[in-house]
């Protein structure tokens, strides 16, 4: 037998690895980034949602007050007392709102009624007043 001669050569010949496609993928160094960004913005969305709140709570406390002043007039057009126009505006809004609203002031016309209703807007921000909100309604006399 015979043998091969081998040889000397150390080199590798096989061809070369890329190492791009080894390295650990880079979105695994930027863990908790995102959470860090949340953070960060989530006072932002906090006060976002508190305005957005807030706005709701205004506008539904405009409402409930043209609804007493409607009512407060409408009774105060049938009934002609002014205890009765007191009456219909406090028992016309709810409770949330009732707390700060003053009492309403009916004027008596000849042909009409009006009444004005004032209610305090409620805040859901400790310290932070929105102040106040005045409706009128005035109401034709009815034949009765």
């Amino acid at each position: 037998m015979t043998e091969t001669p081998r040889s000397t050569d150390t080199r590798d010949t096989r061809a070369p690895r890329d190492t791009r496609t080894t390295r650990a993928p880079r979105a695994t160094r930027d863990r908790g980034q995102v959470s860090l960004e949340f953070l960060g913005f989530l006072p932002i969305l906090l006060a976002v949602a508190l305005a957005v709140i807030q706005l709701g709570i205004a506008a539904y406390t405009v409402q409930q007050a043209g609804t007493a002043a409607r009512a407060a007039a409408r009774a105060d057009t049938r009934d002609g007392f002014l205890k009765s126009c007191e009456a219909a505006a406090y028992a016309a809004v709810s409770d949330y709102v009732r707390d700060g609203m003053r009492p309403a002031s009916c004027d008596r016309g000849l042909d009409r009624t009006s009444a004005t209703v004032t209610v305090t807007i409620p805040s859901i921000i400790p310290g932070v007043g929105f102040g106040t909100t005045t409706k009128t309604a005035v109401m034709p006399k009815s034949e009765r």
